[in-house]
């Protein structure tokens, strides 16, 4: 039978299973779909709607949150009954996800206007997370409850839940600008959003200016409204001209500083600059705001980290004794420090200094994502609230008219009371014969027919009939309202001059928390300025040891190295000084001389710190001079000047200044002293030549001009002098003793030459 089966089949046929396989290419059908999960990101979860500044997980929080009766004068409900109920009708994610989304607008830290109130630990600036939802209550705020207003008035569309079961509201109707007072921050597919909070009577001032004059400059409207106004406070830093060009376009930064605020200062400048003056002229500085978004563990163990690192030596500590306001002590190491440096220090190094990016890409009427500038988002915003007025006025205009119907059909029935009272005695159906008798609707005979007898005492004509009155005059304006779009703008300015009270700046609620204040020009300063000078003896192995004696001790004392190591370099110097170490491949490496470890044990190799290739010998080390010229030279018996200020390098890989071919090295690093106008160069060859320091090129990198002609070895030495003081060399023995030479002429020649023996006394190694 299953053969029979099977040869009945249509051969063109595909089982079953394999019939919803499509045939496309893979790239399109990939593509399609990404661009779906693109889209359903940025509309259904990344991006708020200008109209109410949420993104549907808050949205759906508020819902459900008014949907469990949570205003602000009912009690607490726990926070994992309402998580529940959002996850079950109406947000279908993760628990953790709704539960961070509800903790958010519960922070006054993170909320500038917070839209939930939360009993429990809902966390706290420090960055401590929040408590699990089953330990925690909330309840909605005030301002949840105006954003939600109108709801019941028509005033926006429903839309069924993901399972048909439910409807949510597709945007909440409320007057409060929520999109810029709390702001909002979400990443999308391709496109992301981040928009600061403001002060809502600003916000209101302008949206006001706007309805006025809807051709209002941009420059007006920042009359208004300063900038952003944090949760947390603190102090924004840009110019105005910065500010108003990131709201013109909808996209710039804002620079964000702590707030250096000392209540108890006993002068306002001290005040102001958060100096509290202690005894014996010491002082320390107190931050009151943080950044926000900062938290305030982080950014104290930041600060920490800098002091321990050494990286601002003129901080000696710091200590956090805030309770529930913020107050961070900073602790100078000496009292002459200035504070301005101290506080310009750590805005560089720190997160006392953050930046935040402006981009306001918010999704429109239509859920098309767009960036506007700031009077853009007002009249789209303006629009949305017209709209709503409307809705709302044509949904009180139906109720008006079915209470009108009614409350003709009641008068009707009170003026033929005894003859209805009759007819429903007498009738066995009612309804037809009223209708019929009266002239009334369906609507009104059944409104009569269900009143009960207690009721009909009620129905007194005077009464009715100023009902009727009251609501054909309300009908009347309502409908000059929607007639009229100057008496809508009207009405949508009285009511949001009402909603500005509420938050006005004289308000705790309302009052500006985030300062805005140009900075003064930013103080070029280099951090080496920090370091306390201190003389130091450096001393370096042939090995690449090195380390630093405090001090500037005796240079000829004996030190102790490794077993098989001796001494190299040794040279007085300042801890504020940069140590320059040359090696013989022709790079150029350079050290911090605070950063060299103390002289009681061995110290350090100094390839730890630098990388110096394993292969390449230490030539010369020196504590670098501002402005000195030096002459590098090979063996090869080439050379040039170069100045000491091109030598420093910023990295540990050094810079590579001598170029060199074949087995050339870098032989020696000759200082020029004040005055030197000649050079001098011996070769192994014991042949000495003498020539004009003019001719020698001053270059900032190569392999130089040839110094000396060698037939045989290459260049043992080379120095600078006066001519007319005459050539110096250290004597043997001790190296105390140093013999001059007055007469050179016999060996000055032009540069490149061969020499001549040198003259008698001059030592046998060929060293001067």
């Amino acid at each position: 039978m299953a053969s029979n089966d099977q040869g009945a089949q249509e051969p063109d046929s595909p089982p079953e299973p394999l019939a919803a396989i499509v045939d496309a290419p893979f790239e399109t059908a990939l593509s399609e779909r990404y661009l779906v999960y693109a889209l359903s990101t940025i509309t259904a979860r990344s991006l708020p709607d200008l109209r109410d500044g949420l993104k549907p997980v808050h949205r759906r929080l508020l819902w459900a949150m008014r949907q469990l009766r949570l205003g602000p004068d009912s009690a607490y409900k726990k926070s994992a009954r309402v998580v529940g109920e959002v996850l079950g009708k109406y947000h279908p994610h993760g628990d953790t996800a709704v539960y961070d989304a509800m903790v958010r607008l519960a922070q006054p830290f993170s909320l500038r206007y917070p839209l939930v109130e939360g009993q429990g630990n809902f966390g706290n600036i420090d960055g401590d997370n929040a408590a699990a939802a089953r330990y925690t209550e909330a309840r909605l705020t005030r301002t949840a409850m105006a954003l939600m207003a109108g709801l019941d008035e028509g005033t926006v569309d429903f839309v069924p839940t993901y399972n048909n079961e439910e409807e949510e509201p597709l945007i909440f109707p409320g007057l409060f600008p929520n999109l810029l007072a709390n702001g909002a921050s979400g990443i999308a597919v391709g496109m992301a959003t981040n928009i600061p909070s403001h002060n809502v009577d600003e916000v209101i001032a302008a949206t006001l200016a706007v309805i006025d004059k809807p051709a209002i400059e941009h420059a007006e409207l920042m009359q208004l409204m300063q900038g952003p106004d944090l949760a947390t406070g603190g102090l924004i830093v840009d110019s105005p001209e910065t500010i108003s060009a990131a709201y013109e376009t909808g996209r710039g930064s804002f620079r964000i500083r702590a707030r250096f605020h000392a209540a108890e200062a006993a002068s306002e400048e001290d005040r102001e600059a958060g100096i509290e003056r202690l005894g014996g002229g010491q002082w320390q500085l107190v931050i009151s705001e943080i950044p926000y978004q900062v938290p305030k563990g982080k950014l104290i163990e930041q600060i920490a980290q800098v002091i321990a690192d050494k990286k601002v030596p003129i901080l000696e500590d710091v200590r956090d004794e805030s309770d529930e306001a913020v107050r961070i002590v900073l602790v100078p190491r000496s009292r002459n420090v200035d504070p301005e440096l101290l506080k310009e220090s750590l805005y560089r190094l720190t997160d006392l200094e953050t930046r935040f990016g402006l981009n306001m890409n918010v999704l429109d009427a239509t859920r098309t994502p767009l960036v506007m500038g700031l009077k853009e988002l007002l009249q789209n915003w303006i629009a949305s609230q017209i709209d709503i007025l409307q809705r709302r006025s044509r949904h009180r205009l139906e109720q008006i008219a079915r209470r009108l119907e009614l409350v003709e059909g009641y008068i009707i029935a009170f003026l033929n009371l005894d003859r209805v009272i009759e007819i429903i005695r007498t009738e066995d159906e009612p309804k037809p014969v009223m209708m019929a008798e009266f002239g009334l609707t369906d609507r009104q005979a059944e409104a009569i027919l269900n009143m009960r007898l207690r009721s009909l005492r009620k129905l007194e004509e005077m009464q009715l009939r100023q009902e009727k009155d009251d609501l054909l005059k309300e009908q009347g304006e309502l409908e000059a309202l929607l007639a009229d779009p100057a008496k809508q703008k009207r009405r949508l300015k009285r009511d949001l001059k009402a909603l500005q009270k509420d938050y006005a700046k004289t308000t705790d609620l309302g009052a500006r928390r985030t300062l805005i204040s140009e900075a003064a020009p930013t103080v070029e300063f280099s951090m080496d300025a920090m370091i306390e000078k201190e003389p130091i003896t450096v001393i370096m192995s042939q090995r690449g040891w090195i380390r630093a004696a405090k001090g500037h001790v005796d240079l000829t004392q004996e030190w102790k190295f490794k077993e098989g190591d001796e001494l190299a370099f040794v040279f007085h110097a300042q801890t504020t000084d940069k140590l320059l170490l040359a090696t013989d491949d022709g790079r150029f490496f350079t050290l911090g001389a605070d950063k060299l470890p103390g002289a009681r044990g061995f110290g350090e190799p100094v390839r730890t710190t630098l990388d110096i290739d394993n292969a390449a010998h230490i030539v010369a080390a020196w504590a670098h001079t501002p402005g000195e010229r030096l002459l590098l030279a090979s063996t090869p018996g080439k050379g040039f000047v170069i100045k000491s200020d091109d030598l420093l390098a910023e990295t540990r890989k050094g810079r590579a200044v001598m170029t060199l071919k074949g087995d050339a090295k870098l032989a020696k690093v000759a200082h020029i002293g004040e005055g030197h106008d000649h050079v001098a160069v011996v070769g192994d060859n014991r042949k000495l030549v003498v020539f004009n320091l003019e001719e020698m090129p001053e270059m900032q990198r190569g392999q130089g001009v040839q110094l000396q002609r060698y037939r045989d070895g290459g260049m043992a030495d080379v120095t600078t002098f006066r001519l007319e003081d005459g050539l110096s060399w250290q004597m043997g023995g001790s190296g105390e003793r140093t013999r001059t030479e007055p007469e050179m002429w016999q060996w000055k020649v032009a540069r490149g030459g061969a020499g001549r023996m040198p003259p008698n006394g001059f030592p046998r190694d060929n060293r001067f």
